[in-house]
């Protein structure tokens, strides 16, 4: 089959675009066929070498998210079979094959059945985006109907289905973007207020909509830019769930005593497998039920990976880039 595969750690040049044998499942194993994979920052983070939370051995496939059809399975897989459409959410996954590649083969319970209604790609688009939006809310910040919700970069991957889930549980979702097509995207995905990226001398516009308060909850993901402004914009008693970070920050601490507020870090690869599960249960029941409606952003073919590694880092997102795969 044709994959990208790494021989050594290092700049989005030791993607190759090759071919290599194919994977064949085992016992609890699913092996699918598959047209598309979503691309993420932690993926071009492994890349390196250097990310603390995975250093995979080589030769490695990278690639977590996907979507395609079942081609065999492994004994003991009941809960799907071959020709169903499927997406892949292959985060904890034991072996060295990802989904930069034509074919996957992961764990069974990492695979979950593919509606109708949702394209290869959307499908693509979930995973890793999807997982992190619904652990942040539900498992983090234990969201409750009637909250209000600020998502800063609503417009992401993760950000566009976290407004979606938020909104379906009854918070109020105010959303951050820098583009006006992004902010578009935020709106028509159930956020009932978009505005720019909150900056200091921005804190009276988001006050001013929550009655002087604040939000009960801030997703947050450039927290070594913004977490000193979530603490005085954070309602009392209120959740900050840091899901990005890129540096260091100085903060006043008497501002979280002020509030009595809590500041939650989270990292999927250190989520509890009980939990990962959860979360790939929750995210399927509401894909389901047609309350996630994946937003897919730019599209590269398989043999672009390398150029999807740069603009993955360096390009504002607008919706989940995805590989394509004939």
């Amino acid at each position: 089959m044709k994959a990208i595969q790494m021989t050594t750690f290092g700049e989005p040049d030791v993607l190759q675009y090759k071919t290599i044998e194919d994977p064949q499942p085992d016992n609890n194993e699913v092996c699918v066929k598959l047209y598309a994979a979503g691309v993420n920052p932690n993926e071009a983070y492994v890349r390196t070498g250097t990310y603390a939370f995975l250093i995979p051995d080589l030769p490695y496939t990278p690639g977590f998210d996907g979507a395609g059809i079942v081609e065999s399975i492994g004994e003991g897989v009941t809960h799907v079979k071959i020709g169903d459409r499927v997406f892949v959410a292959a985060l904890l996954a034991k072996r060295n094959t990802g989904t930069y590649a034509e074919k996957v083969v992961c764990d069974a319970n990492t695979v979950h059945l593919l509606p109708d209604s949702v394209s290869y790609e959307q499908g693509a688009a979930l995973g890793i985006p999807a997982i992190t939006a619904y652990r942040a809310l539900f498992q983090r910040a234990n969201i409750k109907p009637g909250e209000t919700v600020l998502i800063h970069g609503a417009s992401g991957g993760v950000g566009l289905l976290a407004v979606q889930m938020a909104t379906s549980f009854g918070a109020t979702v105010i959303g951050t973007a820098s583009s006006e097509e992004g902010k578009q995207l935020v709106k028509s995905s159930g956020a009932q207020y978009v505005c720019n990226h909150v900056k200091v001398d921005a804190i009276d516009e988001i006050l001013a909509l929550t009655n002087g308060i604040g939000p009960d909850v801030i997703i947050e993901f450039l927290a070594n830019e913004n977490l000193e402004t979530d603490l005085k914009l954070i309602a009392p008693y209120g959740r900050i769930v840091i899901i990005g970070n890129r540096g260091t920050i100085e903060i006043n601490p008497r501002l979280t005593m002020v509030k009595e507020c809590d500041i939650l870090g989270t990292a999927i690869f250190n989520i509890p497998k009980k939990e990962y599960e959860e979360c790939l249960i929750g995210v399927s029941a509401l894909l389901k039920s047609g309350v996630l409606i994946p937003q897919v952003g730019n599209r590269l073919p398989l043999s672009e990976a390398k150029q999807a590694h740069i603009d993955i880092l360096t390009k504002k997102a607008k919706g989940k880039m995805v590989l394509l795969i004939d």
